[in-house]
């Protein structure tokens, strides 16, 4: 099977990268899925580097052709949202890879759609940002995906070639859970501190504290996944910082982005996830509850704001 047309659903700065990327192999084979309401505020393209898209916009219908393959790149409260969306298209051969943050998306599309449709992915190293209706990006970073779900064997490997023409890098690991719990790590520590700093990149980069911060967030989820049977250890943290000291020092984390356009957060999925699964074995997750509780007040504050 070979993939010809992609449906993205999510158009913010991590479905806009990559919807550029398969824009500039072949313009025609992006789909971007958007509500009827929100048809017209795309209608004249997105600015992404500088450079405007103009991408073919879709609402999904009963009755429309399947979709081959399916990207999901919303904000995980928005996965509800996503999958009534994108139901119309989902056939028997289609081929779902979602790239939400987190740890259960899979799960809750697999539930909707079978199994043998999910594939386990997610982006790291990725340095996009959305500001003033442009995306821009300096670093691509890479896709990371697999097939954990026995029902998806043979998926990946059309979704692989896909990627490689449209030069989107990409990584087939052998245990894709492991590496799922491993970016949930990270986001758990970078996400949520750069957050909570008001910090780029640049600061973990360069300030001891921050670091240290981040990885004492980190940790929480190592003591935790050991008791799911994950491997994880004090080396990840280490990988990850030296992926980050190759992002731009300007770009900035998808939570600190939300927080400064003043936006819902994952802290639902990060911090609360953490406090959830320490409860359930018996591990303390200080660190987690003060920057749940932290991430809150901000949140509640300019919602609050907001409503007035």
């Amino acid at each position: 099977m070979s993939i010809n047309t992609v449906h993205i659903i999510g158009l913010g700065a991590v479905g806009a990268t990559y919807a550029s990327y398969l824009y500039k192999m072949d313009r025609h084979c992006v789909k971007v899925i958007l509500g009827q309401d929100r048809i017209d505020r795309y209608s004249e393209g997105v600015l992404i580097n500088g450079e405007r898209y103009k991408f073919d916009l879709v609402t999904p219908k009963p009755g429309d052709p399947k979709a081959q393959f399916i990207l999901i790149a919303v904000k995980a409260h928005h996965l509800n949202r996503a999958i009534e969306s994108i139901a119309p298209l989902v056939g028997d051969d289609t081929i779902i890879l979602s790239l939400l943050n987190g740890i259960t998306s899979e799960e809750e599309l697999s539930l909707a759609f079978g199994r043998d449709k999910v594939l386990h992915g997610f982006c790291v190293g990725l340095d996009s940002t959305r500001e003033n209706g442009e995306v821009r990006f300096s670093n691509s970073g890479r896709i990371v995906f697999g097939e954990y779900y026995k029902e998806a064997a043979g998926k990946a490997l059309p979704v692989s070639e896909l990627f490689s023409r449209a030069g989107i890098s990409y990584k087939i690991p052998d245990d894709i859970r492991r590496e799922m719990w491993w970016k949930f790590m990270m986001n758990v520590g970078i996400n949520q501190t750069s957050a909570i700093l008001k910090a780029p990149y640049g600061v973990f980069q360069r300030i001891a504290e921050a670091r240290e911060l981040m990885a004492s967030a980190c940790r929480e989820v190592i003591a935790i996944a050991h008791k799911e049977g994950i491997a994880l250890s004090e080396s990840d943290i280490e990988e990850y910082f030296r992926i980050i000291d190759t992002i731009s020092p300007e770009g900035k984390t998808s939570m600190l982005q939300d927080v400064e356009a003043c936006r819902k957060t994952e802290v639902e999925l990060f911090a609360f996830t953490v406090m959830n699964l320490g409860k359930k074995h018996g591990i303390p997750t200080p660190v987690n509850e003060m920057l749940y509780r932290m991430l809150r007040v901000l949140e509640l504050r300019y919602l609050e704001k907001s409503s007035n």
